[in-house]
């Protein structure tokens, strides 16, 4: 049986916030993929489900992925978060990261960083950090090889892409990522984006703008 992937779409720019556990490994601990803002609802939804996070994971640092990670440290002390290396820049900058024309500025300075290809083993699951530059230079995805499950932030949506105007973007890095990075992987992949609905890897190999 495959992990739960529970979707909270959450802020002003309806982010897709993931919850991800497996609860076949025995644990009651969980994953918070880009959470993007409502910390106390995303703390009231794993209330809910009885799980504790184990880790924040990041796919980039733009404010609508990162706004409920100060409130998540708050309510979790010591909650560890994982990004990009290359991404620790934008995180730290609210004139890189947007937050202060939405929010309140955010710098994210606690960051565990991730290179590209590391394996990462947290609440029973393992997932590979693949780096996907594009949206931002230090953008990627998060993919569980052995589920078939990829968490691919604003680099791959269904039959589109993140856009590569705002800070750190580049149009050249995206075509890149997503052809040579992304849609090499399995057909069956389900593919979990930032914004709007899931797809799969064989979907957007056939629909996808940037496939040819």
């Amino acid at each position: 049986m495959s992990p739960d992937v529970r979707l909270l779409c959450v802020g002003v720019m309806a982010e897709n916030c993931y919850i991800y556990h497996d609860r076949e490994n025995g644990r009651s601990s969980c994953l918070i993929i880009d959470p993007g803002d409502e910390a106390q609802r995303i703390s009231r939804e794993l209330e809910k489900l009885e799980l504790e996070p184990e880790a924040i994971l990041l796919s980039h640092g733009h404010f609508d992925h990162i706004s409920a990670v100060p409130g998540l440290r708050e309510i979790y002390p010591g909650l560890p978060v994982y990004a990009m290396k290359q991404e620790l820049k934008l995180l730290s900058e609210p004139g890189l990261n947007l937050s202060g024309r939405y929010t309140e500025e955010i710098r994210l300075c606690d960051v565990t960083e991730l290179c590209d290809g590391q394996s990462l083993e947290l609440a029973g699951l393992r997932l590979r950090a693949i780096w996907t530059p594009g949206h931002t230079a230090g953008s990627c995805c998060y993919y569980d090889e052995e589920h078939g499950i990829l968490f691919s932030g604003d680099t791959l949506f269904c039959c589109s892409y993140g856009r590569t105007d705002l800070p750190t973007g580049s149009d050249a890095d995206i075509i890149r990522s997503i052809r040579e990075r992304l849609l090499v992987l399995p057909e069956e992949v389900k593919v979990y984006p930032g914004h709007e609905e899931s797809s799969t890897i064989g979907y957007e190999r056939r629909y996808n703008p940037l496939s040819c």
